[in-house]
């Protein structure tokens, strides 16, 4: 593993949902589903992306096999024109109600329809710390155009959403992670992204094979000398250019990614500090407490015993947004 993959595996299609849909003009959806990561891109005809909120943008056209990604729950709005209004709103669940609030549904339109767009999309509700340093790294919105992107990623999923087939839901989780991790690729490369260190620092022969080491084996008691003799440069060289590409020290880095980790195990599992603090690092509960106090102002326990209400809020921003 690597740290773009850890990130990725964080935020996997387990928590995903796939909607293919065939629009005609004027037609305007607002996605207000609460989910924190979403995927969309034109398989067929265009679509403008509009963003809702003070901080928005100018509207964004997206062409066949462009791909636009959102982070963050606030809604926004995909139409066939920037100066069509929304009457469908996309709720959580994929649930469609008028923007008065009554049940509503969209017309059945065959792909094939002159002028109609057929717009693919996917939506990650994103939890835990490991996924949210991967919505840190990217901007509120993104988009790859379809020259940049693996032709075949766009071809899958137009043929797998031809026609319903057996296994096709699976299938589909699986190419949205595809499209995800290419998109999330091909915007790291383009000179506006701004990619984080770490991503940067992934392309190095030296601190790359460092930073795999340490997400490969985080519980490994790596030292500054042991990661750079496997990194084949000298402790001083080493620790130097670590902190040059990716702005940080290298154990203060795997501190953080130790505790990220920790916290996330603390979220989803019920597994003792005990047992977390061996599984990330530390040589017992003692350990992790210490490190988690001192990094993020509350104990483990603290941390978990916080969950529902830190659970509760997200949802609460996600509907009110």
């Amino acid at each position: 593993m690597d740290a773009l993959a850890d990130l990725l595996e964080g935020v996997r299609a387990r928590s995903a949902a796939f909607c293919r849909t065939v629009l005609v003009p004027p037609w305007a959806l607002r996605i207000a589903d609460g989910a924190t990561l979403s995927l969309a891109s034109p398989l067929h005809g265009h679509t403008w992306f509009i963003d809702t909120g003070p901080q928005a943008g100018t509207p964004i056209r997206l062409g066949p096999g462009d791909v636009c990604v959102v982070t963050g729950s606030r809604p926004f709005i995909v139409a066939d024109d920037p100066s069509t209004q929304p009457e469908v709103v996309v709720g959580p669940g994929n649930v469609l109600t008028t923007t008065d609030g009554a049940p509503a549904d969209l017309p059945d339109v065959d792909a094939a329809t002159p002028g109609a767009t057929v717009l693919a999309s996917g939506t990650y509700r994103v939890s835990g710390d490991v996924g949210r340093r991967l919505l840190d790294a990217l901007p509120r919105v993104l988009v790859v155009p379809g020259s940049d992107m693996p032709t075949t990623v766009t071809e899958l999923l137009a043929a797998e959403l031809a026609e319903e087939q057996p296994g096709q839901q699976l299938a589909l989780d699986r190419l949205l992670d595809l499209a995800l991790i290419s998109t999330v690729r091909a915007w790291f490369a383009r000179p506006e992204a701004r990619a984080p260190g770490w991503y940067r620092a992934l392309g190095d022969p030296v601190v790359g094979r460092a930073l795999r080491l340490m997400h490969s084996a985080p519980a490994h008691g790596w030292t500054v000398a042991g990661l750079a003799e496997h990194a084949g440069a000298s402790r001083a060289a080493f620790a130097r250019r670590f902190r040059d590409l990716v702005g940080e020290p290298p154990l203060t880095y795997l501190t953080s990614w130790r505790l990220t980790l920790a916290a996330d195990l603390l979220d989803r599992t019920d597994r003792t500090v005990d047992a977390i603090a061996r599984e990330v690092g530390y040589a017992n509960g003692f350990a992790l407490t210490s490190a988690f106090t001192r990094e993020r102002g509350v104990s483990p326990r603290t941390h978990r015993a916080s969950r529902p209400a830190r659970l509760e809020r997200a949802d609460v921003t996600a509907v009110g947004s």
